[in-house]
């Protein structure tokens, strides 16, 4: 069963149906407050400290009700608590819920000055609700719980996160633990989100219902790849084909080749500028390789029907040669039933010349390529990464992948990776997640899904920097990727 993020707004309307079956919205809060408390309890157990206080810091919502409870719960199980809170509203449960750490002489502060160090400090400023910029006062205190040195415990989200998509309004609570309750929101994953989220655990508390549609799925870091046979050979895993390389751009068609060759395939070739032939051969002489440049049209049509997956524009360049060579390629590659990865240049020249994608074609855009595609600016991709993939979609047809933290994968239904790392953040990176994707669908095709090629090769990633992710490197990735690939299968 995969695991469901929601849009706020379909949660929103989920518990109001809920509310509607005459279900209490205090009880609820009871609920979510008690759950998150004996977790908190569990937690705590595994502290080395001898004592814990605890700050808990309450907003004007419904979400500071949560807060309020929390605090009572805990302080019911011995814990020195202390409330931080700003005006309350004016709800019956926001405020029965007052009363009720008021009843039992929890120390109530007005405001969020700290009156000393605590072991613990619990956001319960902002729900999901929150869509627009915090003014400066809230900022403040904001800036204010993320200088302590304590646990930080964010209820629902981290309070000035975009609960959809994960972009801080402009700074957000850096919780070390978030709980999610009702179901897990898109934006603690994707854009920004996972710099602020921390650990993040559910807090399921009322059954789905039928009018409760996902907007996407989290991608599963266990994926399934079928054993070989015994009697398979070269032929039988897919000849992968790199096209790009120009005269001055040759490192990327090597690393995309080299990654294709790590993930399985059984034939690999490179068609790019003759003048970097000999630096392949010298560093993979399993990969053959034929001169861009001597290519007809109908040579081209010719080296289609003889492999199964083609990953186009690595190192292409933009120059006026770099769009003949896409002119000519691109209207083949389209047109043919091949596997077909867009990377790179080839996107920057889609985005000149727009084309209906066939199926069978994945995208691989990076933000900045993203925006590009869709005449915008990167800070546009990057306010709303969902909205953006949807419009890629829309425009060009295929498969896609916005790449970033929490990349994105539009497929029949959007999946998020949760797999990958900062270090991760290098040159080349993008270029081996397109040789992957060309092997893996020559040897599989439709029988392995766009988003688990992303995840293994964030997971590469993340086995790449099991030693720290400072100075890891593409290049360095073959090793990685066929751990993943050779550990994540199931016996037919």
């Amino acid at each position: 069963m995969h695991q469901a993020v929601y849009h706020s707004q379909a949660i929103q309307a989920w518990e109001q149906r809920w509310f509607d079956q005459q279900n209490s919205a205090y009880g609820l809060m009871q609920q979510a407050a008690w759950s998150i408390s004996q977790r908190l309890i569990q937690r705590f157990a595994t502290l080395k400290t001898e004592s814990i206080s605890i700050a808990v810091c309450c907003g004007a919502g419904n979400n500071a009700g949560d807060g309020y409870l929390v605090a009572k719960y805990l302080s019911q199980a011995g814990f020195e608590v202390h409330l931080y809170t700003a005006q309350r509203g004016t709800s019956p449960s926001l405020q029965h819920a007052y009363t009720e750490a008021l009843a039992l002489g929890i120390a109530i502060y007005s405001g969020f000055d700290f009156q000393q160090s605590y072991t613990v400090y619990i956001d319960a400023l902002f729900g999901i609700g929150l869509n627009r910029d915090l003014n400066a006062d809230w900022q403040n205190v904001i800036l204010r719980i993320n200088q302590q040195v304590g646990f930080k415990v964010s209820i629902d989200v981290p309070s000035g996160l975009n609960a959809n998509t994960g972009q801080p309004l402009p700074c957000a609570v850096h919780a070390d633990l978030t709980y999610s309750i009702l179901g897990l929101k898109a934006g603690l994953y994707t854009g920004q989100g996972k710099e602020y989220t921390g650990e993040i655990e559910l807090i399921s508390l009322i059954p789905l219902d039928h009018a409760l549609t996902p907007l996407a799925y989290l991608s599963q870091h266990q994926i399934q790849l079928p054993q070989r046979q015994a009697h398979g050979h070269k032929g039988s895993y897919g000849h992968v084909l790199i096209v790009g390389g120009h005269a001055d751009m040759g490192g990327a068609v090597i690393m995309a080749a080299e990654a294709a060759f790590s993930s399985g395939a059984g034939k690999v070739s490179i068609v790019c500028d003759a003048k970097h032939h000999g630096a392949i051969l010298s560093r993979s002489p399993n990969i053959m390789v034929r001169d861009i440049n001597a290519f007809s049209e109908s040579d081209i049509q010719d080296m289609v029907q003889h492999v199964d997956a083609v990953s186009f524009g690595m190192g292409l360049g933009r120059d006026p040669w770099a769009a003949s060579i896409f002119q000519t390629w691109f209207r083949v590659l389209n047109e043919s039933p091949i596997e077909l990865v867009l990377d790179a240049d080839a996107l920057w020249f889609l985005a000149l010349h727009p084309a209906q994608l066939k199926t069978r074609c994945y995208a691989t855009p990076h933000p900045g390529e993203a925006a590009k595609l869709l005449a915008l600016n990167t800070k546009d991709i990057e306010a709303d990464r969902i909205e953006a993939i949807y419009r890629l979609q829309t425009q060009y047809g295929g498969e896609w992948v916005l790449k970033g933290s929490g990349s994105l994968i539009l497929e029949k239904e959007l999946w998020i990776c949760t797999a990958g790392n900062p270090g991760m953040g290098t040159g080349g990176m993008g270029d081996v997640l397109a040789g992957m994707i060309a092997s893996l669908k020559a040897q599989m095709h439709e029988d392995i899904r766009l988003n688990e090629i992303v995840t293994l090769h964030a997971l590469a990633g993340d086995e790449l920097a099991k030693h720290g992710m400072r100075g890891v490197q593409a290049h360095q990735m073959g090793a990685a990727i066929q751990k993943m690939v050779n550990q994540n299968y199931f016996k037919q």
